[in-house]
């Protein structure tokens, strides 16, 4: 039997902004098996961006189920969805928001001083997870000296260093030239197939949803196409 690490069921979340409403989600309802490579795919302002923070436990929904890695968020007090965030999923972002202060290598450890985990350790895995992303001999670099394409790789050995079971991107390529775009897509690639880790892709770009394995399409808050391989 299959493990579905991501569910949502008929989730609505609706925003009151002043006198209005603003109905982001209007009854969304999939499953993500672990292991998958999926996008997530719509235009600005068509809810992709809210289904994301559904699923990296960054918000709750008004109604309906989200469940993460078996676990219904609606439950959950902000300490226990914060443990769920950290412990489960990664996150890549598409500026990247590394520390300018901190070399290569120290970005890289962040997460794991959080969870408490001794220097040592620390940096022996941060110095693992740049070297699976080709970047061993950036570590002490500057993020400033660094191109964009390496930028976005130590943001993704950043995000990979805690071993999450979901690795969640917001438009991970919207910065990068085509190139270097389709390289960290290979990155992706490789770490959905090599670890086992559940990729998922927010985008608003067709030709990044056309080369996951599976493609769900958000338009005005509801899911209007769903595609696979």
């Amino acid at each position: 039997m299959s493990d579905v690490i991501v569910r949502l069921s008929d989730v609505v979340k609706t925003y009151v902004m002043g006198d209005n409403e603003v109905h982001a989600l209007q009854g969304i309802s999939f499953e993500i098996e672990q292991g998958e490579f999926l996008s997530i795919m719509g235009p600005s302002g068509s809810g992709k961006s809210t289904c994301m923070n559904m699923i990296g436990c960054l918000d709750r929904p008004t109604s309906g189920i989200v469940e993460i890695n078996g676990k219904r968020t609606s439950e959950m007090s902000e300490k226990e969805l914060a443990i769920l965030r950290n412990k489960t999923v990664g996150f890549v972002f598409q500026q990247y928001h590394l520390i300018p202060g901190m070399n290569v290598l120290e970005n890289v450890m962040l997460p794991l001083k959080y969870q408490r985990v001794e220097m040592a350790k620390r940096k022996t895995l941060a110095e693992e997870a740049l070297k699976a992303v080709g970047l061993e001999e950036r570590m002490h670099h500057r993020p400033h000296e660094l191109s964009g394409g390496q930028k976005q790789r130590v943001a993704i050995a950043r995000s990979m260093i805690t071993k999450p079971k979901i690795l969640l991107a917001d438009e991970p390529t919207g910065a990068l030239d085509s190139v270097t775009g389709k390289q960290v897509m290979e990155l992706f690639r490789t770490i959905n197939h090599e670890e086992g880790t559940t990729i998922i892709i927010v985008t608003h770009d067709p030709g990044i949803g056309a080369s996951t394995e599976r493609c769900i399409r958000i338009l005005d808050g509801k899911i209007v196409e769903e595609k696979a391989d």
